[in-house]
């Protein structure tokens, strides 16, 4: 985020998931283009998203105007599969009083890791990713995020200027798969 730092911008991977919940209809990256996105990644039964992670996305969720910061939460779960189901989710929203979309992340057959998990190479919950207006990964942590961080980070990518060209190009940006530093195991960030 420091201006003085050159970053390749990579544009950030489509969800895959398997449904959402707090939506009507399914939520795509490409949707919330001109917006800045906030995603966590979390699992029900992880402390650091329970105690700090899903609070803070809650209240960011409640803070910023949704017309210029969509929130989502992404439950990806890599290890308790058998009780962390969607009818848990939905108990655990519901008593959590979650309002955020949450997609719940797509089970990988061949592998542990979920796949969207597995795409953006998160090492485990909680996962914050910040993405600009622009569809770009801007910030990929692995544990708690401070306040005062995510919130200088988010108020960093508010204040860029992105002109209706550049949303434009953004749009017809490759795919994922064909750009540098992406493969069919994911992207490095």
């Amino acid at each position: 985020m420091n201006k003085n730092t050159t970053v390749e911008k990579i544009k950030a991977p489509e969800l895959i998931t398997a449904g959402w919940l707090n939506t009507s209809e399914p939520v795509t990256l490409a949707s919330l283009r001109g917006k800045v996105v906030l995603m966590h990644a979390f699992q029900m039964l992880c402390p650091g998203c329970v105690q700090q992670g899903i609070p803070q996305t809650q209240q960011v969720f409640n803070e910023f105007d949704p017309e210029r910061v969509a929130v989502i939460g992404l439950h990806t779960v890599f290890e308790h599969h058998a009780v962390m189901g969607r009818d848990a989710l939905e108990v655990f929203a519901y008593e959590y009083r979650l309002r955020f979309p949450i997609g719940i992340d797509k089970p990988n057959e061949k592998q542990v890791i979920p796949h969207t998990m597995m795409t953006y190479h998160m090492q485990g919950t909680p996962t914050t990713i910040l993405i600009d207006k622009t569809g770009h990964l801007r910030l990929h942590k692995f544990g708690h995020v401070s306040d005062f961080l995510l919130g200088v980070s988010i108020g960093t990518l508010l204040a860029e200027e992105v002109s209706d060209e550049e949303l434009a190009a953004s749009a017809d940006d490759q795919p994922e798969e064909t750009q540098s530093g992406c493969d069919d195991e994911g992207c490095r960030i």
